[in-house]
């Protein structure tokens, strides 16, 4: 069984038996402020194991699987079986920790905010999908077709600009920080993956 699934799996029993047990819940969730306060820095990456809704849950599995076993299978071509699932595996759980840090330089002193969910950990996957395939179709909204490297673009100055603009419930740091950290780390791992990327980019432009 891939690690991709297994993550899945783990991630929809802990969100779904926390969604019948807030309190369950709210021990496990994303809080600048407790995890300033009372040390509770476990919460950076268990957060990212719980979520809002089944259709936050659903979301963010349906893309993880979409492009999580993808990844997987390069990086097990790449270091090989036990080295791929390793590092596939950090980079994972890395990412959901470091696509946390924004929001919690940002809220550390705010009792209120708090939050839930893979997506950062989705979005630093995503790309470094990017970094592999930037010329491969995605289709926002599950419609419109566009270049991975152009979405990705477009999703990073969105997530800057709702992330400063704010009133929406959503953690676009997280995206953000997410999608950069990612990034940052399969490049840490193989810095011969920014030449394939360049390569990819320049030589196989579909004009």
């Amino acid at each position: 069984m891939s690690l991709t699934l297994i993550l899945i799996i783990l991630t929809c029993i802990i969100s779904y038996t926390s969604l019948q047990d807030r309190t369950r819940q709210a021990a496990l969730l994303h809080s600048p402020y407790k995890e300033k306060r009372s040390k509770q820095f476990y919460r950076l990456l268990t957060a990212g194991f719980v979520h809002g809704s089944l259709a936050h849950l659903g979301i963010n599995m349906f893309v993880f699987y979409m492009f999580g076993d993808q990844i997987e299978r390069q990086f097990l071509a790449t270091f090989g079986e036990a080295m791929g699932r390793l590092n596939f595996l950090m980079l994972y759980l890395l990412t959901i920790v470091f696509a946390n840090i924004p929001t919690f330089l940002t809220h550390k002193d705010n009792a209120y905010f708090s939050s839930v969910g893979a997506s950062g950990a989705v979005s630093g996957i995503v790309f470094v999908y990017i970094l592999f395939y930037p010329w491969a179709m995605l289709y926002l909204f599950l419609v419109i077709p566009c270049p991975a490297i152009i979405a990705g673009v477009l999703y990073l100055v969105y997530s800057s600009y709702a992330a400063k603009k704010g009133g929406d419930n959503i953690d676009h740091l997280a995206h953000f920080g997410g999608a950069i950290f990612g990034m940052v780390f399969a490049l840490i791992l193989d810095p011969s993956l920014f030449n394939h990327f360049l390569h990819q980019l320049t030589q196989n432009a579909p004009f």
